[in-house]
């Protein structure tokens, strides 16, 4: 054992710990990522101890100046970090200690590890749901401004991946955006359950020292301290939670990317991609491979492990705090990173999709897309809706014969099969009349799409975006 980690908490130690064992158990390679949050928290912690009569000004200041310089050396890459200190915590201990003596060795005064590291975490995730939320809605500002843009263009509409009713192209896009509307809700609300401080709980039972949590969660913008002390060090239901609403948006890029993929294919051939978000073929000179969409679907199954391992994590520990708990910060920070940089994938790339619209259009040309609306058009002119749907079926059946959509049909044709078909019939078999006819809130019709957006807009001005 190092005279480092002596210092720290191997005075009832015996022999040293072995050396294997120490890198095993080791965190700081990857938990010097909350070095911000840990000083965020000392600060605090420190200016609270003062408060109390337990430090000084003196020592408080001494405290604040040695921190931050050490979040300097940090920034700037000259800190040394040590693995025989364990982790982050110790690490910026030590360097403080050995910067303002032992005024140092005062700071950790009414506090463990256990509830500064749960507080850490806390603080971390806070931050980075914020930067998550604001991505989102930066997708979501591209969704709307490409929806308008293509607030009428047609294309058709599925159900089993088959042909089933045609639809606008922005009417397809706001779904995605009511989509992202859900996922911003579950992190907004999942922040609320992260903003608990758990900053005094100390190792499990709280401590002797004359505390004032609620002065301590003021200063570090928690809502309220945890009410409880054993609970507080070893909750890690935030980081599940996170992970779940994580989960939940990569389900929906996913969904995304596989319709970019489809569309992109020389099969649907309904969008184009700028080249800077593709790549080629190193034997096929002819391909343009859109990665960035192969890519964020197959990243979600990183995402729904990360799950997985936490909620495995946590399966059966007792209360409270247990070595365990360390394995969440790695599964979490590659969730963060992984929902940040597809959203930062996305955010660029929507904006920049382009239609082609007359591919879109004859796609829901095909595929006898208006059948319903003959059908809609036959209960007007009074034909009950069963024997509507019988009819459209035989007239269907008829144009699968013939090689001829509804439209393309004369009225002699369509007569054959109900003579309550008329003129007019017409103008419900057009793709325009179609889309049009369905003029209601949630509809496909371009104007409905508009008012769509417009709402999309308001609600990303409500949240402040």
């Amino acid at each position: 054992m190092s005279k480092e980690t002596n210092q720290q908490w191997g005075g009832r130690f015996s022999e040293p710990t072995d050396a294997f064992v120490a890198r095993f158990t080791a965190s700081v390679d990857f938990d010097r990522r909350l070095y911000k949050q840990d000083i965020q928290g000392s600060i605090a912690h420190a200016k609270m101890l003062t408060k109390v009569g337990v430090l000084s000004d003196k020592e408080r200041d001494d405290i604040i100046r040695g921190l931050s310089e050490i979040r300097i050396e940090i920034e700037r890459g000259e800190f040394e970090w040590s693995v025989a200190l364990e982790d982050v915590h110790m690490n910026i201990e030590a360097a403080l200690t050995k910067k303002i003596g032992i005024t140092g060795k005062k700071l950790h005064t009414g506090r463990s590890r256990n509830d500064q590291v749960a507080t850490d975490i806390r603080l971390y995730m806070r931050d980075e749901i914020d930067l998550i939320l604001s991505e989102i809605s930066r997708l979501q500002q591209g969704l709307l401004d490409l929806a308008e843009r293509e607030f009428d263009t047609i294309m058709p509409g599925f159900t089993h991946l088959q042909t089933a009713q045609p639809v606008t192209f922005g009417h397809h896009l706001m779904a995605w955006f009511e989509m992202l509307s859900r996922d911003y809700e579950r992190f907004a609300d999942c922040r609320k359950r992260v903003n608990v401080m758990p900053l005094g709980a100390a190792a499990l039972a709280g401590t002797t020292y004359p505390i004032d949590r609620h002065y301590t969660a003021e200063l570090l913008q928690f809502d309220a301290p945890a009410g409880n002390s054993l609970d507080a060090v070893s909750d890690r239901d935030f980081a599940i939670e996170f992970c779940a609403a994580s989960s939940v948006l990569l389900m929906h890029m996913t969904r995304m990317s596989e319709e970019l993929v489809l569309w992109t294919s020389a099969q649907f051939n309904f969008i184009n991609l700028p080249d800077r978000f593709c790549t080629g073929s190193s034997i096929m000179p002819q391909k343009k491979n859109p990665d960035v969409p192969e890519l964020v679907r197959g990243k979600s199954g990183r995402v729904y492990g990360h799950l997985i391992a936490l909620l495995t994590l946590m399966k059966s520990q007792p209360l409270a705090y247990n070595k365990d708990n360390q394995e969440d910060k790695e599964p979490l920070f590659d969730a963060v990173d992984t929902v940040k940089g597809c959203l930062r994938a996305f955010g660029d790339m929507v904006p920049a999709i382009e239609s082609r619209k007359d591919q879109m259009r004859e796609a829901a040309r095909r595929g006898f897309s208006t059948a319903t609306d003959l059908a809609d058009y036959l209960v007007r002119k009074g034909v009950a809706f069963r024997d509507a749907h019988e009819i459209v079926g035989l007239s269907v059946a008829y144009g699968i014969k013939s090689g001829k959509d509804l439209s393309e049909m004369s009225l002699d044709e369509l007569q054959q099969f109900s003579d309550a078909i008329g003129e007019d019939v017409f103008d419900v078999l057009t793709l325009e009349g179609s889309v049009a006819a369905r003029n209601h809130i949630g509809g496909t019709a371009p104007d409905q799409v508009l008012a769509a957006v417009a709402r999309g807009r308001d609600l990303l001005a409500a949240r402040g975006d």
